[in-house]
């Protein structure tokens, strides 16, 4: 499990979902199983956990328990695969939104500009958009937005007229090819991270992130139960915004709606009034943790 990926903020995120030990949970990022196995340990005999992961690789580190159901699909189908099963409400959802370090650490998956491979990044691999498919068919106004949005790369701009440039001669097929298409944008001083936000903007548009997590999000509140926990795990600011503005109001806006009086009316009752980061020893023991905050609310 610990080679597959670390979990995160293990125990802070658990203990957000205050675990009833009849209770019936979801981990909608199963992974490795990190978050999973320490939720089952909290569980008891009659406690049930669903662990949703859409990775063919991930179901090797599935436990020999008979309470946990594993659900090979993506977490946008939480409510509809859950009623599948008989459940139609549970006690608390875990998503950590993180992408696993075997992903990032197995080459021909192509997430990491570590290594040349084949441009994917596909979490599913029946998926049929790869990232391939986005640099070189993507029009530049909608690259453009893509890197800006999901990137927040400061000179957008420049890159794409470089990928258009590039791809105009020839595809881009690998990711050294992408890399060197895009060299001459690379900030000297800083090109880890700015390729780190290039890759991230590319795999959140290949894997429709955030429109996974908008339909996540609101699914949870229609499954869990009135007093239910959901946790959420993000690692860049505009998955932590959308979860921090629909945990304020039960909106992606943030915005929260008011009764004829004036009264602030929201789905949901806040427990994390600042978002929970990890501690420094989390951080020297696993550096991918640094950007993580967990926010974590109750349904009313």
């Amino acid at each position: 499990m610990s080679e597959y990926h670390v979990p995160v903020l293990l125990q802070e995120s658990v203990d957000a979902l205050n675990i009833v030990p009849g209770g019936t949970y979801v981990d909608l990022t199963f992974g490795g199983g990190g978050h999973s196995r320490e939720i089952l340990r909290r569980l008891g005999p009659e406690g049930r956990l669903a662990g949703f992961d859409q990775d063919e690789d991930a179901v090797s580190n599935v436990p020999d328990d008979p309470r946990f159901l594993f659900i090979r699909n993506n977490f946008r189908f939480m409510r509809g695969a859950l009623r599948a099963e008989g459940i139609r409400s549970v006690d608390g959802i875990l998503a950590d939104l993180g992408v696993s370090s075997h992903h990032f650490d197995t080459q021909e998956r192509g997430f990491s500009f570590r290594y040349d491979a084949r441009l994917d990044m596909r979490m599913n691999r029946n998926a049929s958009l790869t990232a391939r498919d986005v640099v070189n068919g993507y029009a530049e106004d909608d690259l453009r937005k893509i890197f800006r949005d999901y990137g927040e790369l400061d000179n957008a701009g420049r890159v794409v007229k470089a990928i258009g440039e590039f791809r105009r001669r020839k595809e881009i097929v690998t990711i050294d090819e992408l890399k060197e298409a895009v060299a001459r944008c690379i900030p000297r001083a800083d090109e880890n991270r700015f390729l780190a936000k290039l890759f991230q903007a590319i795999r959140i548009e290949v894997n429709g992130e955030m429109e996974a997590l908008k339909m996540m999000l609101e699914q949870s509140l229609k499954m869990l139960r009135s007093g239910g926990r959901l946790a959420v795990i993000t690692y860049h600011s505009l998955e932590d915004r959308l979860v921090k503005n629909f945990m304020r109001s039960g909106n992606f806006g943030g915005v929260a709606e008011t009764d004829f009086y004036g009264n602030v009316s929201s789905p949901w009752e806040v427990l994390t009034r600042k978002a929970v980061v990890p501690s420094a020893e989390e951080v020297a023991a696993n550096g991918r943790a640094r950007s993580a905050k967990l926010r974590a609310a109750a349904k009313k």
